[in-house]
């Protein structure tokens, strides 16, 4: 079996009189020197190689300290953790304590480091004499006497006793905090008390190498300290993985609400920053936080204790949790952080918190928190925390209440009385949790707290009172937050994505797959959810968890965590069978809670194994004895190798075995069994694989820009990955046929990309700035840019001013069109700025990118910021991204790519913004537009509003007005009164544009809106399509040619039917109407959020209305020469007959009649509509009529039976052929079941 140490290491200094980097203003006894190992036990371990510079680093982060017999000298412990390069862990344990310093060579250097400090101190703070004012104000000289008295208080060799830190150290491979911890404070012991200890020091620690073995799992260990026996206990395969840290504490430090949105930003992957002076803090917190994720894993940089030596290491551009310790600076502002827009930052000493912007809320939060907050109040933690828990309480009793009232962070406490719950009282945080709680019927002030409900009352655990209910606190939490991601994915298999392919070209191509059905696991879930979990879904964690189910396709070959959630995720399927609550977001309680608990109390009670007591070991004589109060020289000899045999070794010798397990607790940490699995988890999936966990070496100026280097490449991939992502989201359909994933994208799918994508560049801006300014790098760099570009005189030229027109528009003719819209960084920002709404920096940042991806200029505005290079020199350090060419240029062609695709992310997100819109009409200049003498007037509607009646001022063509977001335009209403001499209108087209997006609209007209003019309309609908900038959009077929010649569209004169598409064979024409149902029931299976416009797909080109006039007009016999027939007159004509057939009551069958009725109402209430839109408008609104109504097969049934179709069809007509009118029934059908909404501009003065 392992053993549960495996080198014991002490840390002792050489003492090296420069500074390192500290400067002058510190005294000597506040500066840090370079520790050493100077010992370690046994030399080496061959699964475990050892790592100097980290554990040297690790156990004594801020380097070694020397104190007087002044300062306080407290033994403090704290653990830490190295993970190796393949992401694998191994747990470090420290005790720090301090000892007298005998040497007279030390004390006396340190005796000459307080003269010299002195003596530069002296000539940096004496005022210039040769200064016309040379004597100093009062106040100055005072201070300075305090000062000077300070300093020479501080050192005397003749007076003062001077102590160095040192520190003892255990190297575990699994994290048994607790037991680790009495080791080391017994050894402490041993060593300080005024008794020496039973046996010699090689005795105990021999024992601890070489003969305690590791708790098998689902076992209990006992083994004997100095002083005492100490307990271990492990898990089973089938609970939730070792974890030995105190929750408690966490909750105590940070309040249930504070942990829950901490828990939030590491689910999402944001940059979490932790912040103490207590190392054990800062660990206890981060090893809380992703032991509580369970079944998920941290996936990127991990460092709970960065050493002092590594601080730029937040300037890494990449997800990462964290711990700084905080020198005992209590003032936050102080600290420069290189980035804050996607920072969570965790102040833990003060109780607060500070969240990235918009942050998702945890599903179902509220109830959560007051599940957790139960569970606290029965072991007596208040959920909002407690100020003066474990280590705080003396720095509480040293606060003065008038710095607590001034510290607006706690919610003003009050003044007397520190008792912790009323000093949360006023905290608005707790007023909510109070509200809840009360909810709940739970009073915090009076709390029962509930009893233990032990079924056993008879078992008697082995180990105290207190550390048995931290065992107990620990898991109940634990099991609380795993019950909510058991029930959260609930049926997560039956989305996984299997590969079709074999394993091998999998891995290849692991980046392009899709692993997950997200668009129909996020469909079934409940509405509040989906901010949460459209994330969370595009996390690392949460890829790397579906990769793993991927990969394992037996249970034997399945990783730990995973079989553990897989047998939870059964047993909730199996409850939900017999009461079916899965996909609601009806909250439901943990129910694991107590077998969990009663697993622990049972291998607390039962001890399974005993380990063989700590013997005298065979050292010469006389060695082994040592001084108090100093941790000894150990004998090398006797600890550098492990016995040749006793018990435990008979049955675990062969380092094969040893190996074996190795690997096993290898995959606990890392969830990888097998070469492949290993090779995967390094490369294919980590985005930052080369950056996932710093080298802690001594970082020489190479290995630094090396990190650098590497952070600039793992951006690039990861840049590459995401537009890559998009891309195919985006493009559907021929992304589903090249084999890359999924239809469509959801629009909470596309925003929480966007989003992404917003994060990854405020990385990227942030990564090498030189000094930070405001919480958005991104928008930090743009404000300097618009600075420079005012300052700057425009020349004659425009690009110097950062305009650019849009070359790519066509001059047209003689034919108007709009004046191209130019294209400005600067005038973007000020659309941006303009907007009320947007309070932050982070706000605008992410704003102007959304407009620019939907103006397609992202890429281009981005390289315009970046071609300043002077400004780019000023703000970024050489070795920024920003200022690495070649990747830059890189990653400006991989942004080039969303300009493929479409987006609408600003317009569908900033609904309330007001908007210019600016208007165009063409009317045809050959047929006397210019003689018009009527009024006119528009109305546009689109997804989000319309604008009411605009009128027009007569021979104005084009204007610009301001209203609330329309959303993306979908209809044009135009008309006219109709007044004066010649009131007729040939309208070519009109188009709308949007100025602050540049989305252009063309609404195809080409008919006459006039009395006695085409089908005598007075106004029309137009049904618009979003031009693209560079088609040729003027060419392009309207849905209703003009009857007259007009210079866009040359078109045969035609004077039969208006409608002269080409003539369609019955084939052609079933298959257009199979095509137009098709468009409608495919808009009605998307989820609603991501339906396009269906007056589109009923009014549009190829739409329902268009492909039923196919079918009228199909065999229409032609008219006498010069008059037109339209189908309406035949509808008309239709009407009459079956009107007079209900007077005369000769009607076949009640069915029929109703039909008949109806047809009759609809018709006659359009022909009685007030509005003039003319026999195409009236065909057009009967048909959206009848399709909103389910009506339309039953009247195509009732005309393909009227005599009047025997009098105006030929035979070969379609509406006469009964086998093809049958098929045309049964498509119609389809639509049945769809609940068909029509937009207002479509039934305008139509009440049925």
């Amino acid at each position: 079996m392992k053993k549960l140490g495996k080198d014991n290491v002490l840390i002792d200094l050489i003492f090296f009189f420069h500074f390192s980097g500290e400067n002058f203003e510190q005294t000597p006894l506040r500066r840090t020197f370079k520790s050493k190992v100077l010992a370690r036990y046994p030399e080496n371990v061959e699964w475990n190689p050892f790592d100097q510079d980290a554990v040297g680093m690790l156990c004594m982060p801020k380097g070694l300290s020397f104190k007087t017999q002044a300062d306080s000298r407290e033994p403090q412990f704290h653990s830490f953790i190295i993970t190796r390069e393949d992401g694998s862990r191994t747990f470090g344990f420290s005790l720090t304590f301090y000892e007298e310093v005998t040497s007279k060579q030390i004390c006396s250097a340190m005796q000459t480091l307080y003269h010299m400090h002195n003596a530069e101190y002296d000539i940096l703070h004496t005022p210039p004499t040769n200064d016309k004012d040379s004597c100093t104000s009062i106040e100055d000289c005072n201070g300075t006497s305090v000062s000077k008295l300070q300093r020479f208080n501080s050192y005397d060799i003749s007076r003062d006793t001077l102590y160095v830190s040192k520190c003892i150290c255990l190297i575990t491979p699994m994290s048994f905090m607790k037991a680790c911890k009495r080791v080391l404070e017994q050894l402490h012991q041993a060593v300080t008390s005024p008794q020496p200890p039973p046996l010699p020091l090689e005795s105990y620690i021999y024992n601890i190498l070489y003969e305690v073995p590791l708790p098998p799992a689902g076992r209990s260990l006992k083994f004997s300290g100095v002083y005492g026996p100490i307990i271990c206990q492990r898990p089973s395969i089938n609970e939730l993985p070792l974890f030995d840290f105190p929750v408690k504490e966490v909750f105590e430090l940070l309040g249930v609400e504070n942990v829950v949105q901490l828990f939030t930003c590491a689910l999402l992957e944001f940059q979490i920053l932790l912040y103490s002076q207590h190392y054990q803090r800062l660990m206890t917190v981060a090893e809380t936080i992703t032991a509580l994720m369970f079944p998920f894993q941290w996936q990127h940089v991990y460092v709970p204790i960065l050493p002092a030596s590594l601080l730029h290491f937040l300037d890494a551009p990449v997800p990462y949790l964290m711990g700084l310790h905080s020198n005992g600076l209590d003032d936050r502002s102080k600290l420069e952080l290189p980035q804050e827009a996607n920072l969570c930052f965790v102040d833990i000493d003060n109780h607060f918190i500070e969240l990235p912007e918009d942050l998702p809320q945890f599903p179902n939060k509220l109830e959560f928190i007051q599940e957790v907050s139960e569970i606290l109040m029965a072991f007596g933690i208040p959920p909002e925390g407690n100020l003066h828990c474990s280590e705080s309480a003396s720095k509480m009793k040293s606060l003065r209440p008038c710095d607590i009232v001034s510290d607006k962070r706690n919610g003003n406490i009050a003044g007397s009385p520190l008792n912790s719950y009323e000093l949360l009282k006023e905290n608005e945080t707790i007023a909510r949790l109070q509200a809840l709680v009360k909810r709940t019927g739970v009073s915090l002030e009076k709390l029962e707290v509930r009893e233990e409900t032990s079924s056993n009352k008879d078992l008697k655990v082995q180990c105290d009172e207190e550390e048995f209910k931290i065992y107990q606190l620990n898991i109940q939490i634990r099991e609380i937050f795993a019950n909510r991601f058991t029930l959260m994915f609930a049926d997560y298999e039956v989305f996984v994505i299997q590969p079709s392919q074999d394993k091998e070209s999998w891995f290849t191509n692991r980046e392009q797959m899709q692993n997950f059905d997200k668009a129909s696991f996020l469909s079934d879930q409940p509405e509040p959810y989906l901010p949460f979990l459209s994330r969370f879904l595009e996390t690392q964690m949460f890829a790397s968890f579906i990769d793993n189910k991927i990969m394992c396709h037996d249970e034997d070959d399945k990783d730990p965590v995973l079989r553990v959630f897989d047998s939870r995720v059964d047993k909730i399927r199996l409850l939900n069978v017999r009461t079916p609550t899965l996909r609601t977001s009806m909250y439901q309680k943990c129910t694991t809670v107590d077998e969990a608990e009663k697993a622990i109390e049972l291998r607390l009670a039962k001890i399974d194994h005993t380990a063989v007591h700590p013997h005298l070991l065979d050292m010469k004589i006389g060695q082994g004895k040592y001084e108090p109060g100093f941790f000894p020289k150990l004998q090398s000899e006797v600890l550098s190798t492990g016995p040749a045999s006793n018990k435990w070794t008979k049955r675990n010798a062969p380092a094969q075995w040893r190996r074996k397990d190795r690997q096993k607790q290898h995959t606990e940490h890392l969830r990888l069994d097998n070469d492949q699995r290993e090779k995967y988890i390094q490369e294919a999936r980590n985005l930052g694989s080369t950056i996932r966990q710093p080298k802690l070496s001594n970082l020489s100026p190479s290995v630094i820009a090396q990190t650098n280097w590497k952070f600039v490449e793992g951006l690039l991939k990861e840049c590459r990955n995401k537009t890559k992502r998009m891309l195919v989201e985006k493009m559907g359909r021929e992304a589903v046929e090249l084999g890359h994933g999924e239809v469509n994208i959801t629009g909470v799918e596309e925003n929480t990309l966007i989003a992404s994508l917003c994060d990854l560049l405020e990385r990227i801006w942030s990564h090498g700035l030189q000094v930070k300014q405001g919480k958005s790098a991104l928008w930090s760099h743009l404000l300097h840019y618009q600075e420079n570009r005012q300052r700057k005189p425009t020349s004659g030229s425009f690009s110097t001013s950062g305009i650019l027109f849009d070359s790519e528009r066509r001059k047209s003719d003689a034919s108007p069109v709009m004046s191209p819209l130019r294209i400005s960084l600067i005038q973007d920002m000020r659309h941006i700025q303009n907007i009320g709404e947007i309070k932050t920096d982070v706000g605008k940042a992410r704003a102007w990118v959304r407009l620019s991806m939907e103006k397609k200029l992202l890429s281009r505005h981005l390289k315009q910021l970046l071609s300043e290079h002077e400004l780019t020199k000023k703000l970024y350090k050489r070795y920024a991204f920003l200022r690495c060419d070649d990747e830059k240029e890189q990653f400006l062609y991989h942004l080039l790519s969303f300009n493929a695709v479409d987006y609408f992310c600003f317009t569908n997100v900033f609904t309330t913004i007001l908007i210019p819109y600016h208007i165009l009409i063409v009317p045809s200049k050959k047929l006397g537009g210019s003689m018009f003498t009527a009024n006119p007037w528009i109305c546009i509607s689109g997804e989000l509003g319309e604008t009411g009646v605009l009128q027009i001022p007569r021979n104005v063509l084009e204007m610009t007005f301001e209203c609330q977001n329309l959303g993306k335009l979908t209809t044009v209403q135009i008309g006219h009164d109709n007044s004066g001499l010649y009131a007729k209108w040939l309208v070519e087209y009109v188009m709308v544009r949007n100025e602050i997006t540049g989305h252009t609209y063309k609404f195809p007209c080409g008919r006459w809106l006039g009395k006695g003019m085409d089908d005598g309309s007075l106004e029309r609908i137009l049904v618009g399509e979003l031009l693209t900038s560079h088609a040729e959009a003027d060419e392009r077929q309207c849905r209703t040619p003009p009857l007259q010649q007009s210079p866009s569209m040359i078109r045969r004169l035609v004077t039969i039917s208006p409608n002269n598409k080409p003539k369609l064979n019955t084939g052609q024409i079933q298959e257009t109407i199979g095509e137009a149902v098709n468009g409608i029931v495919k808009h009605f299976h998307k989820p609603e959020k991501e339906r396009g416009s269906l007056t589109l797909l009923l009014c549009g080109e190829s739409g329902l209305v268009s492909a039923l006039e196919q079918v009228f007009q199909h065999g229409f016999k032609s008219p006498r020469l010069f008059k037109n027939v339209f189908i309406w007159d035949f509808l008309e004509k239709a009407q009459t007959y079956y009107e007079t057939l209900d007077q005369n009551e000769m009607v076949p069958e009640e069915n029929w009649q109703t039909r008949a009725r109806s047809f009759c109402r609809f018709v006659t209430a359009i022909n009685n509509t007030p509005r003039n839109i003319g026999k195409d408008g009236k065909f057009q609104m009967l048909v959206c009529l009848g399709a909103r109504d389910h009506l339309l097969h039953h009247w195509i049934a009732l005309l393909a039976d009227c005599p009047i179709t025997a009098q105006m069809y030929e035979d070969i007509a379609l509406i006469k052929d009964h086998t093809l009118v049958n098929s045309l029934i049964r498509v119609l059908q389809t639509l049945q079941e769809f609940n068909i909404t029509l937009e207002a501009s479509l039934v305008k003065g139509i009440d049925i």
